[in-house]
């Protein structure tokens, strides 16, 4: 936990709730931490959909009034539809919030407490439109602060990987269904609070629909990715993530790709901020907002931009694990990225070893549909089932190949990749590749992953069926990654044809050949670098201290568990969602939740396949109790997949709305 901090250069006043006008009418509601006094201050936004008066309330203190105790006016937004604002919300970064997020830096440059310089800072969500914003150029808009987001869409966020239906997908979706119906307050809106209610709640659907329904890369997935086109970023963007957050790749790519100034910063966490972790260390991450926003909207010079353009932490080789609470290694930076230095070391599977010349020969493999099982979750939170086990377990069905003992340490940074000429005996088909690092004692540990439908070997865009026996050419990039391979141990590669439930299965089991003389595992070594001893040591992490909540117990029905039934081959995997109950006491409001994601699938069937989720959010107030209770399903068969989903809500113990869900939607190559 960082250390809090009461005392500032800035006396700081809160303004509770504040509406923005927008041109349409709609207005958005905000909470304003500002510098007392008259005087004009650069403005910090961070605008999500997560109901900044009694969602985020309790972390959102911490950040924004260490900001305004440095002088700046910070903002918390909520998104159209979401919240205490008014409208409705019907998907995630669409035309309308975007073209919103511009309309509302413009009225905060206008204000009198703010000088006409606007920057926006965010985690994941608010990561994402902050770029996607810059992309649009708003003239008051001077820099981002951009945590735990994605570039692109399509490639690298919670729905489609390497072209694979991603697990989170109808996942998420049933997450967001469920945040999206809780009342507004009416110590806020007054009567009108539920008119307000009833427009969301009609309005709430299932967005996983419409996200089914773009199963490749299409101009759905291009809005809003910035990968697009990077120059259309035109201010600085300080980019940060962490190496057990699913998104940490998009920091390097940004780099690479920005034309503009660009700082990267990967530490060992998950999805969090820097300075409240659940992966030791935490840094003094306020600490670099603060000298980042100073430089850039003070005009001060802090150092900030002479230091290596990308700085991450360097990972020592750890025992497999459900869950790392701290992670060893060293802060290393590179000056530029891509660096130069990075050396280029490739592998070449040899029989049953890693080698570093190529052998011509031939290797199959049909994965048993439990391979997966030992994969852990794709986005960590650094809760205590979330990483993978020892990889023995899915190397059984897997392909593998191990090198000799290192004689030396070997550290990479950056994105393994695997060159493949590869056939299947199906029209559809999969591929799961896995860098694993193996202890003297066997114990494997997975360093990093990287997923690949076959379909689409020639673009994400043009998925076409593969010819049964035809050999394709596809390079498999793995996620980028800081780690450092001891002496003694071993590097491994595991290649399966399943990986469930993070990959939803092909259709038919499909059995691959590839062709070994044509098989490289690049590996981007790094150098030593002298220089990384004298890097500028990151403060300890501070805080402001953040709104008082109160946290009862909430025990998850549905834990974190993996059960296999080897009678029956029936599979099934739990993962807890969402289950908290948190009392706000200085706005008379209580919030529960319980969720889970349970998936299911027969061995030797992938049509068996199966997801589903299920929600129940509470809020109590002293003018009742309001339910959301909602469910959702996915299953399929050779053409389809059949999801269905159903919401009920309830005021006062009756219902009040129910309205569900049933659509076929076509596999596409998937």
């Amino acid at each position: 936990m960082p250390a809090i901090r009461t005392e500032f250069p800035h006396e700081v006043e809160v303004v509770e709730n504040l509406f923005i006008p927008l041109p349409d009418g709609t207005r958005l509601a905000a909470k304003l931490w500002r510098p007392k006094g008259q005087g004009r201050y650069p403005a910090i936004l961070e605008y999500l959909p997560y109901r900044k008066h009694d969602g985020t309330r309790g972390r959102d203190q911490g950040l924004h009034m260490y900001l305004a105790g440095h002088g700046y006016a910070c903002l918390r937004v909520d998104i159209r539809g979401c919240g205490e604002s008014e409208g409705v919300i019907d998907d995630e970064y669409s035309e309308v919030e975007l073209a919103d997020g511009c309309d509302v830096i413009g009225w905060i440059a206008g204000q009198g407490w703010c000088d006409g310089q606007v920057a926006m800072i965010g985690i994941s969500w608010g990561g994402f439109n902050g770029l996607q914003i810059a992309a649009r150029q708003p003239p008051a808009l001077k820099t981002v602060i951009a945590v735990g987001f994605t570039d692109d869409r399509y490639a690298t966020d919670v729905h489609y990987v390497g072209g694979c239906l991603s697990k989170d997908n109808l996942d998420w979706s049933g997450t967001m269904v469920a945040g999206m119906d809780l009342p507004p307050d009416p110590a806020i809106h007054g009567e009108g609070w539920r008119e307000i209610w009833l427009q969301r709640i009609a309005a709430n659907r299932p967005w996983g629909l419409t996200w089914m329904r773009h199963q490749r890369r299409d101009d759905y997935w291009r809005h809003g990715s910035v990968c697009e086109d990077f120059a259309a970023i035109r201010v600085p963007v300080y980019a940060v993530s962490g190496w057990a957050d699913n998104y940490s790749e998009a920091v390097p790519r940004l780099l690479a790709g920005m034309t503009a100034p660009c700082r990267g910063l990967i530490g060992p966490w998950a999805h969090s901020f820097p300075q409240d972790v659940t992966v030791e260390p935490a840094i003094g991450w306020l600490q670099e907002v603060v000298r980042w926003c100073d430089h850039w909207m003070k005009g001060r010079e802090t150092g900030i931009m002479a230091e290596p353009a990308l700085r991450v932490w360097m990972q020592e080789s750890l025992p497999p694990r459900t869950c790392y609470h701290e992670r060893p290694g060293r802060w290393v930076g590179e000056e530029h990225w891509p660096s130069p230095r990075i050396l280029d070391l490739p592998l070449c599977p040899v029989g049953g070893a890693l080698r570093e010349g190529p052998e011509p020969g031939q290797a199959r493999i049909a994965s048993p549909l439990w391979v997966g099982m030992a994969a852990g979750e794709v986005g960590r939170y650094g809760d205590d089932a979330d990483w993978p086990t020892d990889q023995r377990e899915d190397d059984a069905g897997s392909l593998v190949w191990v090198g000799e003992p290192l004689a030396e340490r070997v550290e990479i940074l950056g994105a393994p990749r695997l060159r493949l000429r590869v056939a299947s005996d199906k029209p559809l088909a999969l591929v799961a590749v896995r860098l694993n690092d193996v202890a003297p004692d066997g114990a494997s540990t997975r360093v990093t992953v990287g997923l690949m439908n076959l379909t689409h070997h020639l673009g994400h865009d043009r998925p076409q069926p593969l010819v049964p026996g035809q050999p394709v050419e596809v390079e498999v990039e793995l996620d980028d990654i800081a780690h450092a391979f001891p002496p003694g141990h071993r590097i491994a590669l595991s290649l399966s044809s399943t990986y469930w439930p993070i990959a939803w299965p092909s259709p038919e089991a499909a059995t691959l050949t590839l062709d070994l003389g044509a098989t490289v595992l690049t590996l981007p070594v790094r150098p030593p670098r002298a220089e990384d001893a004298r890097l500028r040591a990151f403060e300890p992490p501070e805080a402001a201290p953040d709104t008082p909540v109160l946290h009862h117990s909430a025990p998850q029905a549905h834990p974190r568990r993996v059960t296999r039934d080897l009678l029956s081959g029936r599979i099934t995997v739990d993962f807890p969602r969402w289950t908290y109950d948190h009392e706000m006491t200085d706005i008379g409001i209580r919030q529960r939740s319980t969720g889970h994601a349970r998936y299911e699938i027969t061995e030797g069937d992938p049509l068996s396949a199966a997801m589903e989720t299920a929600y129940r959010v509470e809020q109590i107030r002293a003018d009742g109790v309001f339910v959301h209770e909602s469910t959702g399903r996915m299953t399929c068969d050779l053409t389809h997949f059949h999801v269905g989903a159903e919401v009920v809500i309830l005021e006062n113990g009756q219902e009040i709305h129910r309205r569900s869900w049933q659509e076929a939607i076509p596999r596409d190559h998937i």
